[in-house]
């Protein structure tokens, strides 16, 4: 939206449906018609799927500023997977079929949403990498890293969602973060709650 040129942006919030959902609320589910897609405007979405026998696997963790089902601008008429409020949350949803109409129409919509897929097909490679090339404890080393102030040698963090969600934005079980932040006692992170303490963040770059 901030690349937008004034018409194509007002255009674009005149379709948009801001709505709440509370915590554990579905948005859709997997192989549902699809209508919208939706930018989180507050909270967390949950993003996820389901095995035969009913095992979930996170696919993503959306937070403010994230937008999802996007793709489906181009390809597709039903949700690939469902999506769930992971707390209170407020989306903008847009209705797909407005949405190809003002992208056909307006060079602005369509460089953007071609960026955002883009964009999205980055951050996915990074994912898969991080998750063939890093064992559990560098992966939240580094989430921690991403999260510390710069050139500072301890700091405090207070994780925005519970430990469960970040388990799955990690791509790990809830047991194998606890085993992670367990391994990382070492390089002086301590956890109370959503509270981390890294005493030493020379160290846990050593990770």
């Amino acid at each position: 939206m901030a690349s937008l040129g004034p018409n194509a942006l007002a255009r674009m919030i005149d379709i948009a449906t801001v709505t709440s959902y509370e915590a554990r609320d579905l948005l859709f589910r997997d192989g549902e018609a699809a209508e919208y897609f939706y930018c989180v405007l507050s909270g967390y979405v949950r993003l996820y799927r389901l095995n035969k026998d009913g095992r979930e696997a996170d696919i993503r963790i959306c937070g403010p500023g994230d937008t999802f089902a996007e793709c489906l601008l181009s390809v597709g008429d039903t949700y690939y997977y469902n999506s769930q409020a992971a707390e209170n949350a407020t989306v903008a949803r847009f209705e797909l079929q407005k949405v190809r109409t003002i992208a056909e129409q307006e060079k602005d919509v369509a460089k953007a949403i071609i960026q955002c897929l883009s964009n999205y097909l980055r951050s996915t490679m990074d994912c898969i990498a991080n998750d063939r090339l890093q064992t559990a404890p560098q992966r939240v080393a580094q989430y921690l890293l991403d999260n510390c102030p710069r050139d500072s040698a301890s700091a405090s963090i207070r994780l925005p969602f519970q430990k469960s969600l970040l388990a799955g934005k990690l791509g790990l079980a809830p047991e194998a973060l606890s085993r992670a932040f367990s391994a990382l006692r070492r390089a002086g992170v301590t956890v109370r709650g959503r509270i981390i303490q890294i005493s030493d963040i020379s160290a846990l770059k050593q990770i």
